[in-house]
């Protein structure tokens, strides 16, 4: 168990961010595991096997991220800057880092070895780049399709703590991180295998990330030279991959048709042309149709994985079809809106 001890400054200067890039990262390591965890099941059934067959077009990943990893280097993943970030401005970071971080971060991470790892270590600018290009068609793979329904429960988390902080300061914010994280005075309790006892803050503050994939894992940064981290389980997740109704609000067939808006509720998981046809019984010429006006209307966007497109809500169609829901009392007919309320290493304790 780590101690952190908090003084003044180091809670003002305590934020929180969501990293796409960690996602990424994260989601290797579920998929690497023996068995991923039972949350994330349908998740990992739909890409498991696009992963497979996309293998080596990340070998430089796959070294530095490797089955059953419990230790990353930090040049793969580098504590986000901002606290909404997307992924290109996180793989710039990447390609930007120094051949000296480079290599002392490899060098605190003995276990992650291979030729690959060895080409990073002596042509570091040339292998930041490849490191960049994979970990990009990575997430075009795994992560992208769903990444909008990801983001949306992200950015619902870091709205939350923003709440709980205003309404009743630190304590309150970190007082329901996760059952193994611990709020107690000035410090926080944070489940470790690889550390153990107080350590310091050094007067910076500490980087709260809320993950999807890390689910059911805790992972820190802890390093004199690298903002210190702790990437947690976000709330909800146990409930992402559920299988919504997909019964058609009468106002979104109203205004968008019934066969789109019938699609758009069908695409709570990314799914392809076929699928679509066979789960809605329409023809495949009318999918067709109604998903190319759904683009075009910037509601759903498609991902060619390999030999795979995955259509996927886009973050306006997730909105949507969110903010729209048959109203119980007034009936089928009438809708109501939703209620809205590095060098070191990355280390994990599952």
């Amino acid at each position: 168990m780590i101690e952190l001890t908090f003084s003044t400054e180091e809670i003002t200067g305590s934020r929180f961010a969501v990293s796409p890039l960690w996602e990424v990262v994260a989601a290797r390591i579920q998929l690497t595991r023996a068995a991923p965890d039972p949350v994330h099941r349908v998740w990992a059934e739909e890409v498991s096997d696009r992963v497979r067959s996309s293998e080596r077009e990340w070998p430089m990943f796959s070294e530095l991220v490797r089955p059953g990893s419990r230790i990353v280097p930090a040049l793969v993943c580098p504590v986000p800057s901002l606290a909404m970030p997307d992924l290109p401005l996180e793989l710039a970071a990447v390609r930007a880092q120094s051949a000296e971080f480079v290599r002392a971060s490899l060098e605190l991470v003995s276990e992650v070895r291979g030729p690959e790892v060895d080409r990073l270590r002596d042509e570091p600018e040339n292998g930041l780049r490849q490191l960049a290009d994979e970990v990009e068609a990575y997430w075009e793979t795994a992560v992208a399709p769903y990444w909008p329904r990801v983001l949306s429960l992200l950015e619902g988390e870091v709205l939350y703590r923003a709440r709980r902080l205003a309404e009743g300061g630190v304590g309150h914010a970190f007082a329901d991180l996760d059952p193994r994280i611990r709020w107690k005075g000035p410090t926080l309790r944070v489940p470790s295998k690889m550390v153990d006892g107080p350590r310091d803050l050094d007067g910076r503050g500490l980087v709260l990330t809320p993950s999807v994939f890390v689910h059911p894992g805790v992972w820190h940064i802890l390093s004199p030279l690298a903002p210190p981290t702790v990437r947690y389980p976000a709330r909800g997740v146990g409930t992402l991959w559920e299988r919504r109704t997909s019964a058609v609000p009468e106002a979104l067939a109203g205004v968008l048709g019934r066969t789109r808006a019938l699609l758009l509720s069908e695409l709570d998981t990314p799914a392809s042309h076929g699928d679509l046809a066979r789960r809605t019984g329409r023809s495949k010429a009318s999918v067709s149709e109604a998903l190319t006006a759904l683009r075009r209307a910037g509601l759903v966007s498609a991902h060619r994985t390999g030999r795979y497109v995955l259509h996927a809500r886009t973050g306006i169609g997730e909105a949507l079809v969110a903010g729209v829901r048959p109203d119980p009392v007034a009936g089928a007919g009438t809708a109501k809106p939703a209620d809205q309320p590095t060098i070191g290493r990355s280390s994990g304790s599952s």
